[in-house]
């Protein structure tokens, strides 16, 4: 059972910040910048191995998240959110 299923549809699942000067901050092959969902601008799964993303790591160890969209995709709230919660889920990529 998903938990916060309900959770993707909602308004607070999406926010975009077009006057950003940054925005877009990553690509997304194949969707439209209508679909960019900045709400996890620093995404909070950042600090853990198995967040769901697309990542390399950097010869210092660090993640390199820049090749990314998991977060800005309004459809994996409901994932972030779960996962931010240790219920699981599985992220839409």
């Amino acid at each position: 059972m998903e938990v916060f299923a309900g959770w993707k549809n909602r308004d607070y699942s999406f926010f975009q910040h077009t006057d950003c000067e940054y925005f877009p901050c990553h690509s997304i092959a194949g969707a439209e910048e209508s679909g960019f969902n900045c709400l996890f601008c620093y995404c909070p799964l950042y600090g853990r191995e198995d967040c769901g993303g697309t990542f390399t790591r950097l010869e210092c160890g660090r993640k390199d998240c820049s090749a990314c969209v998991l977060p800005h995709k309004k459809e994996n709230y409901g994932y972030i959110t779960q996962l931010l919660h240790n219920t699981g889920a599985s992220p839409v990529l």
